[in-house]
């Protein structure tokens, strides 16, 4: 990890990973019209390919018998810590509004906002080197309280076919309806055009590798997508007193997870910049994946030294973070100055690890600064708004003018004649003020 000057820490941030590779672009594509193709044939191919999982259309969904199974093969440890995860998380989503509204004026006139559930989605659920249970539950379970009917999940199969028990349970305890053993950009695929055993969906959320979300951004506008997520990244925003070692843990917490995530350290003491980078060596050696940590740390580990809070904050919302610690002082009184930052947490209790796992807000998230823009899975994720418009005869005729107005001068005269149709005569229309 490097400590810069705020310039080269500015410029290094505008070279975050992209989602705009020609190359892998066509491979998705590719990808992408063999399952539009081939159906559950290519999937069987593309796993085999891929993941060295020899399926059969017919072992593409997971049978209620391995779900069950699964149920016996996991420990009673996991399972009291998985109802813990999954009553946190659904405590936090049902606060949240997501109710129809509708408001009456004294002209009789009715306005309000229809919110329904989208009726399929689809939940991409990273396989790779380990069962992303969190993923599974921060998605599935905000759908189920929006009270999504169909709710499937693809996640890639293991290389004899199966999939990881712990993934089968949160599943089934997080009321997801099928499960698909289907990996990659053909996931994303199957989900977003259907074939012949996998439901077409009409949203899909969740994380993946490039190729994941390059295969949602190719298939945007076919299926809506709740985002492009990238690698993983934490902002810590600490001042003097914080301690060196709990932000050297914070920072490896990211770092684990791919050799592409971002560790950042943003403080206004050049002595704990300095602390912190002493104190990653020790606590990188012991961890298991010390080689994924490091690489991340060489190449996306950076500390920048600034001047006051207000630098660091202003610099913080530059960064628009997935995960930001703020360890000061006084955390709360920077929280209203906080602009872009897809999670906040506030405090020395509250490292990111709780957020990912247990606090009980989704922990997918905007990465990339597009925070700037986007906001975490929540339970809105899965619901639509309709506009809802009943005017009344009286409250027509209060607007039929200004809309002939409007209309003329956008050279749209049928739509001035729908409004103006409607007046037993046209001088009923108020004058404009």
């Amino acid at each position: 990890m490097r400590i810069l000057a705020k310039d080269d820490f500015l410029a290094h941030l505008a070279r975050r990973p992209a989602f705009g590779d020609p190359a892998v672009e066509e491979r998705v594509r590719l990808i992408i019209e063999q399952v539009r193709s081939d159906g559950d044939a290519a999937l069987c191919d593309l796993s085999r390919r891929f993941d060295g999982a020899l399926l059969d259309p017919g072992r593409l969904e997971v049978e209620s018998s391995e779900m069950e199974a699964a149920c016996r093969q996991v420990s009673g440890e996991f399972m009291a810590a998985l109802g813990q995860a999954r009553d946190n998380i659904l405590a936090f989503h049902r606060a949240e509004p997501g109710s129809s509204w509708f408001t009456t004026r004294p002209d009789g006139s009715v306005l309000g906002q229809l919110v329904r559930p989208i009726e399929r989605v689809g939940i991409y659920v990273p396989g790779g080197s380990a069962p992303l249970v969190s993923c599974l539950l921060m998605t599935a379970l905000p759908a189920q309280v929006a009270g999504v009917p169909l709710v499937v999940v693809a996640t890639p199969p293991r290389a004899d076919g199966s999939v990881d028990p712990h993934l089968l349970v949160a599943a089934r305890e997080s009321g997801v309806n099928r499960v698909f053993r289907v990996g990659g950009a053909q996931a994303v695929a199957a989900l977003a055009y259907g074939t012949e055993r996998v439901p077409r969906v009409h949203k899909i959320v969740g994380p993946g590798n490039v190729y994941v979300t390059t295969a949602k951004k190719l298939c945007a506008g076919q299926v809506g997508v709740e985002g492009l997520m990238g690698p993983s990244e934490v902002a810590v925003l600490a001042d003097g007193p914080a301690r060196a070692d709990w932000i050297a843990a914070d920072l490896l917490s990211q770092a684990e997870h791919d050799p592409v995530a971002a560790c950042y350290l943003v403080t206004t003491s050049r002595t704990l910049a300095e602390q912190v980078l002493a104190a990653l060596g020790p606590q990188l050696e012991t961890l298991p994946r010390a080689g994924i940590a490091r690489r991340s740390l060489e190449d996306w580990g950076l500390a920048v030294v600034v001047e006051s809070l207000d630098e660091a904050v202003a610099l913080v919302n530059e960064i628009a973070p997935e995960h930001l610690e703020v360890l000061t002082a006084d955390p709360i009184r920077l929280l209203g100055r906080i602009m872009a930052a897809g999670a906040i947490f506030l405090g020395p209790w509250s490292p990111e690890p709780m957020g990912d796992y247990l606090a009980g807000p989704s922990n997918v998230l905007p990465t990339g600064g597009t925070a700037r823009f986007s906001s975490p899975v929540s339970v809105a994720t899965f619901l639509r708004q309709s506009s809802v418009i009943q005017l009344s005869r009286d409250g027509f005729t209060a607007l039929a003018g200004a809309v002939q107005r409007l209309a003329e001068v956008e050279g749209l005269e049928a739509h001035a004649r729908s409004a103006r149709i409607r007046l037993p005569d046209p001088a009923e229309a108020p004058p404009l003020p």
